[in-house]
């Protein structure tokens, strides 16, 4: 169960989550609907990589979510790609009312497959559902493109609010189930961080001692 909670200093886990696709199938307007419920009409395709962050409850675990928003144009797929890196999860986006950006999920799921870790989440979201009468993608496509991929799918709308939150907790449920959570009960020495995408307990007195800021 994933439960929003105000924004804190105090976690156990961090999860870093990639969100990928063409440009203009309406990654940006997705992480600021979820993170500050606002959606931007003039939304503008975006240069390079904007990161957000978002605390939550997990099965009663505080964690922290880092979500980075990548361009989908072909001249930054080169400086993106180093943002696979420790990636727990990775949302692919394609706009339904865009065959193009349909044909290039296999693309995007590649570089995914090949970028990050092999057992990252992926999920498939068809956005802009609100779109119905300009629709070229069915959702039949959709989910026959997932279960090809053995992932989930979600079709969302960041203009209407359509399954928003439900992707971002869909994924950090799978990523918490994946990684099993915290690794030690005692919680005011054990501090969760991502590195070399696992979530790792480390003692804090250990690292006191060892001089880790």
């Amino acid at each position: 169960m994933v439960e929003e909670e105000s924004e804190s200093n105090s976690y156990e886990l961090l999860y870093k989550i990639i969100i990928i696709g063409d440009t203009c199938v309406g990654k940006s307007n997705i992480l600021s609907r979820y993170l500050k419920d606002e959606f931007r009409e003039d939304s503008k395709s975006t240069v390079g990589v904007e990161l957000g962050t978002k605390f939550l409850k997990v099965k009663d675990v505080g964690t922290k979510i880092q979500i980075w928003d990548t361009a989908g144009q072909e001249r930054y797929r080169s400086i993106t790609s180093s943002y696979y890196k420790g990636s727990h999860g990775c949302f692919i986006v394609y706009d339904i009312t865009s065959e193009i950006s349909f044909e290039n999920v296999d693309k995007w799921y590649q570089q995914a497959q090949k970028e990050a870790s092999k057992d990252v989440s992926i999920i498939l979201v068809g956005n802009k559902c609100d779109l119905e009468d300009q629709r070229k993608v069915s959702k039949e496509k959709g989910e026959e493109k997932a279960k090809q991929f053995n992932i989930p799918f979600f079709e969302t709308s960041a203009l209407s609010k359509i399954k928003i939150d439900d992707i971002f907790n869909e994924m950090v449920n799978n990523i918490f189930e994946r990684t099993g959570g915290p690794k030690n009960d005692d919680d005011d020495d054990i501090e969760i961080i991502n590195e070399n995408d696992k979530a790792v307990s480390l003692n804090s007195q250990e690292q006191k001692k060892k001089g880790c800021c």
